[in-house]
Formats: C-alpha cells, structure tokens, sequence
C-alpha cells in the first residue's frame, strides 16, 4: 500500500488540482474521499478545499511546502486511544496546534454485495472501534491505509467475501452495497481531531476565552523529577487534561511526554507553572495554544 486505490484516484487528481489553484483554502487530511478525515475538514471549516494525502506525514508536508494552509489529523479516540502519532510527527513538522475539532464516528460493512463476509478491511482504528462487531460474526479483520481507502480497495479487488468498514458515504462514493450500518462497538464513538498550521495562534488573541495550550517535554533523569515537575500545576491551580508517556528514542532510557491544560501563557498561574516545569526538564516544547472546541472537566 503506497499509494490510492484506481476507484479514488480521479476523485483525489480532482481535488488536488483544486487545492494547487486556491492552497491558502485548502486543509490537507490522511486518507482517501470519504474518509472520516475528510468529513473532519468539511465540517471544521465548510468553504475549504480538502486535500486527500496519503500518510498523516504526507499531510503535514502538505502544509510545511504551502500546498495547503493547515492539516487536520485524528489523534485520540473515546474508544480506541491514540490514532495518529502526532507526539513524534508535530514536533519533528515544526508545525503549531491552531485549533481542534470533536466528531462522532459512524461506520458501515459495506461490499459488492451483501455477504458474508470472510474479511474486513479498515484502518486499525475503525477496526478496533468494531472488534466486538467482527468477532461476533466471525470476520477477520484487515488493516488498510485509511477507511475509505479501504472500500476503494474492496471495490479495486471485486470479491464479494471481502469488505470494507467505512463511513457510509464512502458506499456512495465507491459503489458498494451496505450490509450492515452503525457497527462500531459503541454509540458514544468520538474522534478528536487537531488543526496544524505553520504560525502559531497568539495566546494574547483569545484573552478572555477558553483555551487548551499542548506541549511535549521531558524531565531530567533525577529522582522524583516528573513529581516536582507536575508540582507546578497544582500549586498554580492549573488543570492538566491530559498526560501521557512515549518513549524517546530506542534505548528505553529517556521518557517525554505529552500534554494539554486548560488555560493560556501570558496567565500568570500558567507561566509560572511552566517556568517550573522548565525548570525541572531537559526539553519543553509548546506545540500551540487554541481555543476549546469542546469543555474540559
């Protein structure tokens, strides 16, 4: 898999030349037409120009060479956890977090025909949204690129004992048969996504709002480094929304972290905490501050 399926090929030449003619309206997604991506950018932003890429690295070289003005990309689920490694990608893109975007996640069996099914082809995350749904009825479960990729592929192939879980529009878009709707283990099923862009937002223009600043750092190798680090935030009355662990490089000897409080530098509560944590580590980077899309706590 290193490239789109024949069946969404035309679709994304078409909207690639859209977005080369007008790229300060295009925002760039992973997948193919009809991904869940792609519905992401048209609705967090309905007069743009989407433009389908490849990895979720495709899209956000898509805004570092100015093909498209942003990049919205998948990163947690409800259900399933992380989706895109955005810890490792942002950093390494030189991008900024400028806004986010919440979404419900609906999907669909879909195929040439009807059933049953042998297999079903999906990016990993829908996959897992449905595992209780597979396993029930005995459907071995295939990784593929992106979910609508994956009924493009369906359709590419042509075999009937082989299916696609995908947002229902991408049965339209392809011409595949839904067998079954709403698969996904749960009907709470949501997405959160992420808007990068080359320029961060000024923290000093949402003063006033509700505001989520994000950033990656990791702690000096001393005892009970990560406690005094965090000690910052609570004596600062900041609410941390998210924490969360990866590690950096393959030696297993350095752990970063990933993280999301409410509030905005220039607050002076926020400031100091993060002059501690500072302080406390060997490596900080903000990757932005935007506004909430949705309310924490």
């Amino acid at each position: 898999m290193h490239s789109f399926p024949a069946p969404a090929m035309a679709m994304v030449e078409t909207m690639r030349e859209s977005a080369q003619a007008e790229p300060e309206r295009a925002i760039a997604f992973q997948g193919s037409p009809g991904a869940n991506s792609h519905r992401a950018a048209m609705e967090a932003c309905p007069d743009c120009l989407p433009l389908p890429c490849f990895s979720f690295e495709d899209a956000l070289d898509a805004v570092k060479g100015g093909r498209a003005s942003c990049a919205i990309i998948p990163i947690e689920n409800s259900q399933h956890g992380r989706v895109a490694d955005i810890h490792f990608l942002l950093p390494e893109s030189g991008l900024k977090i400028v806004g986010e975007y919440f979404m419900p996640i609906d999907h669909a069996l879909m195929g040439v025909g009807k059933g049953p099914y042998a297999a079903a082809y999906s990016h990993p995350q829908a996959l897992g949204q449905s595992r209780h749904f597979l396993r029930r009825r005995r459907i071995v479960p295939m990784s593929y690129a992106d979910t609508a990729g994956a009924a493009a592929f369906i359709a590419e192939k042509g075999d009937p004992t082989l299916a696609a879980i995908s947002p229902p529009i991408a049965a339209e878009l392809y011409g595949l048969e839904i067998a079954e709707e709403h698969v996904q283990d749960s009907p709470d099923n949501m997405t959160r996504f992420v808007i990068c862009a080359r320029e961060a937002v000024d923290p000093a223009t949402l003063e006033g709002e509700d505001a989520i600043t994000t950033f990656v750092f990791e702690v000096k190798n001393i005892p009970a480094a990560l406690y005094k680090a965090m000690g910052g935030f609570a004596t600062n009355g900041v609410n941390m929304t998210k924490l969360e662990s990866y590690q950096k490089g393959t030696s297993f000897a350095a752990t970063m972290f990933y993280a999301d409080i409410i509030g905005a530098p220039g607050d002076p509560a926020i400031d100091r905490a993060l002059e501690e944590l500072a302080f406390h580590s060997k490596e900080l980077t903000i990757l932005g501050t935007y506004r909430q899309a949705r309310p924490r706590g």
